[in-house]
């Protein structure tokens, strides 16, 4: 096929077009052949190295700038160097997480340590796939201009950024492994079952998925340097039950430095640069736009092929509603008249897949049948919930903080056992169907339960869940709203309920994954 002036003039103008807006992916075979795409001026190796130039400055200068950096290191900064310098067991690491919390600041964080230890800046290279030059480059010819121009060796540092917009990205990840062994690689993504099935497949034995999820409380406190308790760094949730009335007053009194912050958290989440905004409503905005509106117009249509965006987003908003609720696709497609089941089916596992929310699934417990499995879906952060919903009367609404706070205790926790051999998910069974809200499922031990009770009072009763399913468990905790509402409840079968409000929770639980503690003391 010749390549006509009409044609070339075509494809300037939707690169223009895809350039200016980010718009979803254009498949570009319908308007020229790719190896004739390829080979136009606009994909030279020359152009692709300008890009890169631009991408790593350190070439020149030896250092990462700190607007690049920045300061705070999130805890996945601590998890990923530790397997990119492992020198017994060789792993590429791969971060993935949705939009801005901070996988590309890891990355040039990375970076500025491997320039720190001695390694040349010319044998790290960062590259952004998502970048539209480098999108319409083949994978091969970027690498190749790295090599050819910059550093001939093979014992390099790569860093991919948005890793999913490559073709065969996981191919290509595969042979860098297997070709060169001196080599060391790290990649982000926002589409994590892409990322974990390529991780099961070519990667298997290869690399290391490494989840970031917004940031914790804790982390939000140290992120915005706060008054921060002065509480023992081995000190865990469940110890608390063993410690005297004034220890654990004490404990309190030195956690309560942080109870006001906690309503502004679950108000901005856990963005990094957000969190950091003078103006939380400009922070709120800017979550819906460059999260939520990128995630839903650009991302997901372009990564699945989706024609229709809307639907997607009618689906995303009806569960921003239902945050922290057990959902029926049924009831969706009901209530969305015009989508049918499989579309919401799919739709859901994209949203997932982009990490915006999670599915938390029920459990069975002691020999208790589970009703019919139904999911609850929580969204990946509160803040993004309040921020499409924007409707500031959620945060005084009993019933509503109850679903924020709920939301914001899945997120901890299933961050907090994501590396290891369990699943957090929920219990609802019994004569009478009654739940517990969440429950860490270990699969040779007794099990954790977390009762979210964020109201005044907070009563339990000896029919709950909680209370009849304790005695099976390794600790059972229910979240209450203030810091008075804490201490041990005792229960009619002999075992103590740690009743604890949901900041104190949140921080100590950042408190034992800072520290290294990835259990709870049984």
């Amino acid at each position: 096929m010749r390549i006509t002036i009409e044609k070339i003039n075509i494809f300037r103008k939707t690169f223009i077009v895809y350039y200016q807006y980010s718009l979803t992916k254009i498949d570009f075979t319908d308007i020229i052949l790719k190896k004739e795409l390829i080979s136009m001026a606009i994909t030279t190796k020359e152009s692709i190295l300008k890009v890169l130039s631009a991408y790593n400055p350190w070439w020149k200068t030896g250092t990462v700038s700190p607007q690049m950096s920045k300061t705070y290191k999130r805890f996945a900064f601590h998890e990923a160097m530790k397997r990119l310098t492992d020198k017994g067991i060789r792993r590429s690491v791969v971060l993935t997480g949705t939009r801005r919390v901070g996988k590309t600041t890891i990355q040039y964080q990375m970076i500025e340590a491997l320039l720190k230890s001695g390694v040349a800046p010319q044998k790290i290279v960062f590259i952004s796939l998502d970048h539209p030059m480098l999108k319409l480059s083949q994978f091969q010819d970027v690498l190749e201009c790295y090599h050819e121009n910059i550093y001939a060796e093979q014992d390099t540092y790569y860093f991919f950024d948005e890793v999913q917009y490559a073709q065969d990205w996981d191919r290509w990840l595969k042979i860098i492994y297997d070709t060169q062994p001196n080599t060391r690689v790290v990649a982000t993504g926002s589409a994590s079952p892409a990322l974990m099935k390529g991780s099961r497949e070519s990667g298997a034995g290869r690399w290391t998925v490494i989840q970031v999820p917004t940031m914790s409380f804790y982390e939000y406190c140290e992120l915005l340097n706060l008054d921060r308790p002065n509480i023992a760094s081995d000190l865990k949730v469940t110890t608390l039950l063993h410690k005297s009335q004034i220890e654990r007053t004490q404990i309190m009194m030195q956690l309560s430095k942080v109870q006001n912050h906690f309503m502004r958290y679950l108000q901005v989440g856990g963005f990094p640069e957000l969190a950091l905004a003078d103006n939380d409503l400009m922070a709120q905005q800017i979550m819906r736009e460059d999260v939520v509106d990128k995630v839903l117009k650009r991302d997901l249509p372009s990564l699945y092929n989706i024609r229709n965006a809307t639907e997607l987003e009618r689906i995303f908003l009806y569960l921003c509603n239902v945050s922290s609720e057990i959902v029926s696709i049924e009831a969706i497609t009901k209530e969305l008249n015009g989508v049918s089941r499989t579309t919401v089916e799919n739709y859901i596992q994209y949203l997932e897949s982009a990490n915006l929310i999670y599915q938390s699934w029920p459990v069975d417990m002691a020999g208790k049948k589970v009703l019919k499995a139904r999911p609850k879906i929580y969204i990946a952060d509160a803040a993004i919930r309040n921020a499409v919903l924007m409707d500031d009367s959620v945060l005084t609404d009993p019933v509503e903080m109850g679903k924020i706070v709920e939301t914001a205790v899945y997120k901890h926790v299933a961050a907090f056992y994501y590396q290891y051999a369990t699943s957090v998910g929920y219990f609802r069974g019994g004569k009478k169907g009654k739940e517990i809200d969440i429950v860490v499922d270990y699969p040779n031990t007794k099990n954790i339960l977390i009762e979210v009770k964020y109201r005044e009072g907070a009563p339990i009763a000896d029919d709950d869940a909680i209370v009849e399913l304790c005695e099976e468990s390794s600790a059972a905790i229910i979240i209450t709203k203030n810091a008075d509402d804490y201490g041990v409840h005792n229960t009619k079968c002999g075992k103590d309920l740690l009743r604890i409000p949901a900041f104190a929770f949140l921080y100590l639980l950042g408190n034992a994954e800072k520290h290294g503690y990835r259990g709870m003391e049984q």
